[in-house]
């Protein structure tokens, strides 16, 4: 089979403000941070033949298009399953450049996830996928939300690893020092304490307040294109090392409640036997991460999944300050989306490729090993970023 290993670079990062009213429409956001994705890599705007976003995003890409003068497409595409898609769009975009399909490919999320539709206020109507087939059976029974799925999940592993909602307030509270120094982020300096979290009000047992992301407007974008083509951009390239897709057996969309084990993820168990794999890389070559942050718990699950602690051991992981700048592992380094801002994990893959620029508000000193993962629960993505040689 043939790898995509350091046959992808991305070479360009955008991104709009992030706030709880944007003011503007999700295409206007769009247009926003794709046309700073494409400054950003000292292109223009006709020099992009390729887009791929969300099936979730409002914004068709011909409009996005239209709407910069881009021009001629040979490739565009959309990728399912809500936040499973952020790095699933750039796996779309890394395998077009590779195959030839297209030269520079941008991949981009918008929304006003504040301001406009919010998924705090469940599923719904609007929402026409099979999805509601499944989610029909747990709908009478107060399972309407992200949060009390994923309440689910963290009550059966809480029970199983005996963590605590204290070592849940671990990850929530390194993001926020991270936030802190991070001018862009909702949380700029806004400190939080542990008093602080453990009185936060209940969202669905045991996930409290500060376990949860935000809602936000706002919208990131990211340019993608050869490496051969990356070493002329204008700023220093995030090769990809390796980037994988997975759905595993008996997946629903953030419910597999019918699994043997639901306190596991053996769909993001897969992206990490495949990233790894074909980097050639493994857990003791990471040096940092942007793991997906949805909610607290999700981020214990991960470092789990990918071998950076044995399985039940993530709160051990944690403490002392691992996940912190100067830790053992500095994590979500922009304030993650507990607390710089939820675009479905786009605003993620921007902090993975700042860490290997050496650009992020919280620099590490190590950075040429950057784990960046996408949403969990779900069929799902992941991706090793490195330095371009």
């Amino acid at each position: 089979m043939e790898s995509l290993r350091d046959r992808a670079v991305i070479v360009g990062i955008g991104q709009t403000d992030f706030s709880k009213n944007s003011g503007r429409s999700e295409l206007a956001l769009a247009a926003e941070c794709v046309k700073a994705a494409i400054q950003d890599a000292g292109l223009s705007p006709r020099d992009i033949d390729g887009m791929t976003t969300f099936t979730l995003d409002s914004t068709d890409e011909i409009e996005v298009a239209r709407s910069l003068g881009i021009g001629d497409l040979t490739f565009y595409s959309r990728i399912p399953h809500g936040g499973g898609a952020a790095i699933g769009i750039v796996h779309q975009a890394a395998m077009a450049v590779a195959t030839g399909s297209a030269q520079y490919v941008v991949g981009y999320r918008a929304l006003n996830g504040r301001s406009g539709q919010r998924y705090s206020q469940g599923v719904s109507g609007d929402i026409v996928t099979s999805d509601l087939i499944h989610w029909g059976w747990y709908m009478p029974f107060g399972l309407l939300t992200p949060a009390s799925w994923v309440a689910m999940f963290t009550q059966r592993y809480m029970h199983e690893t005996e963590c605590k909602s204290t070592d849940l307030a671990q990850v929530s509270l390194s993001t926020r020092k991270h936030a802190v120094n991070n001018p862009n982020a909702f949380f700029y300096r806004r400190e939080l304490t542990l008093e602080q979290h453990q009185s936060s009000r209940m969202i669905a047992d045991p996930l409290r307040l500060y376990d949860c992301c935000q809602e936000t407007d706002g919208g990131c974008a990211f340019v993608v294109t050869t490496p051969e083509r990356a070493r002329d951009m204008a700023q220093p390239g995030a090769v990809i090392r390796g980037i994988a897709q997975a759905s595993a057996d008996d997946q629903e969309s953030m419910t597999s409640f019918y699994r043997p084990n639901i306190a596991v993820l053996p769909e993001m168990d897969l992206v990490a036997k495949q990233v790894y794999a074909q980097s050639g890389l493994g857990p003791g070559d990471i040096e940092a991460a942007v793991i997906y942050d949805a909610f607290s718990s999700i981020v214990l699950w991960q470092l789990e999944s990918f071998g950076l602690c044995e399985p039940g051991e993530a709160k051990e992981f944690i403490k002392n300050g691992a996940l912190e700048l100067g830790g053992r592992l500095p994590t979500n380094t922009h304030g993650g989306q507990l607390s710089e801002a939820y675009i479905h994990g786009i605003n993620g893959v921007n902090e993975g490729v700042r860490l290997i620029r050496g650009t992020s508000c919280n620099q590490p000193e190590k950075n040429d090993c950057v784990l960046v993962t996408a949403g969990v629960g779900i069929p799902t993505s992941g991706m090793i970023l490195g330095k371009l040689a």
